[in-house]
């Protein structure tokens, strides 16, 4: 690196400091549990110290600020996911939606994470990002993807997962916030759902076969049918790759 060349500002990119009072993993797994408990918006490395029973300086000594923290617990929760092995390259399939849906579980458990994905730097540094990155293209060219492709097709079912996922948690923090179940929300927006598509007949029609259904089956049928079109379609490019 050149004398006057500003170094790339990440957690990741920076030597760990090592026989600290405060562990890394302490601050970590705290900022975790403070934002599942009361959200983004309540951490500052203040706040965090003040749970630790230690000043903002030493967390400082670990993380430069509050966007390497942001770095450190988000590739913390993406620790919870599962990848099956490779396997047998026929089950391609059932591994990649297995690890979809364990995506969705990881967002819908930690609702936060989804306005942070876009701001995490170099993210695809962490440890264990990279295990799963690594886990996962391992799946898809086992199906068949040449390396190069392998790499997109993953993209495409995480771009995929983490939109429907974000959604969900966002509706679902709504929700929380209003203190009623999914169904006493439903039921109480039916006598103005009815009036509002009240001159839209194929809307009506759409929501009338959905009364009654339980909304949380409801929710993962609904992401289901996408997942598996989403694999669908790397199917048929993956016979295309076998005959072309």
């Amino acid at each position: 690196m050149a004398a006057d060349e500003k170094p790339i500002e990440s957690v990741w990119t920076r030597p760990r400091r090592q026989r600290e009072q405060l562990s890394r993993e302490q601050i970590v797994a705290e900022a975790v549990r403070l934002l599942d408990t009361e959200g983004l918006e309540a951490l500052s490395m203040r706040r965090l110290g003040t749970r630790l029973g230690a000043g903002a300086t030493s967390l400082y000594r670990h993380v430069a600020n509050k966007d390497e923290l942001i770095e450190l617990v988000v590739d913390e929760v993406y620790g919870e996911l599962t990848v099956p092995d490779p396997g047998d390259p026929a089950n391609w399939r059932a591994a990649i939606g297995s690890c979809a849906y364990s995506v969705r579980a990881m967002v819908l458990r930690h609702p936060w994470v989804a306005a942070v994905l876009g701001q995490v730097g170099l993210a695809y540094l962490g440890p264990n990002v990279i295990r799963l990155s690594e886990r996962m293209l391992a799946v898809v060219e086992g199906a068949g993807f040449a390396v190069e492709e392998s790499d997109q097709a993953m993209s495409t079912v995480l771009a995929y997962v983490i939109g429907m996922a974000t959604s969900e948690a966002a509706y679902l923090s709504m929700l929380a916030r209003s203190g009623r179940t999914e169904q006493e929300l439903m039921e109480s927006l039916e006598p103005s759902a009815e009036e509002a598509m009240r001159d839209h007949p194929r809307v009506r029609e759409s929501q009338s076969a959905m009364r009654g259904r339980d909304p949380e089956q409801l929710r993962e049928a609904n992401f289901d049918y996408g997942l598996q079109r989403m694999l669908d379609g790397l199917a048929v490019r993956l016979e295309h790759l076998a005959t072309g």
